[in-house]
């Protein structure tokens, strides 16, 4: 079954809403079998634009990836989030070459 990931680039504004974030957060992940790739790490942008944090998150299927941005637990931790966040967010198929 082909892997799948959630691309993340946000810029947070109170790194203690965010700490709130990513407690509601874990038990969506850990029900969907997310594993991060990517958590935040030092970053340096070579083309364009990026924001400042950066997030890759591994599914083990598209169908999980979705299920779980839509999940009823991971919208409540999004609410968190939303206040406090400029994100932008793609779902994205792997590739089994």
């Amino acid at each position: 079954m082909t892997k799948a990931y959630w691309i993340a680039h946000a810029e947070i504004s109170d790194p203690q809403v965010y700490e709130q974030y990513k407690a509601a957060n874990a038990a969506p992940f850990a029900q969907y079998g997310a594993r991060f790739v990517v958590r935040g790490g030092a970053q340096e942008v070579r083309e364009g634009q990026a924001k400042s944090r950066t997030v890759v998150l591994e599914f083990p299927s598209l169908e999980a990836a979705q299920a779980c941005y839509d999940s009823p637990a991971y919208q409540a931790a999004l609410k968190i989030r939303n206040p406090i966040s400029d994100a932008d967010l793609v779902i994205v198929e792997g590739y089994d070459g």
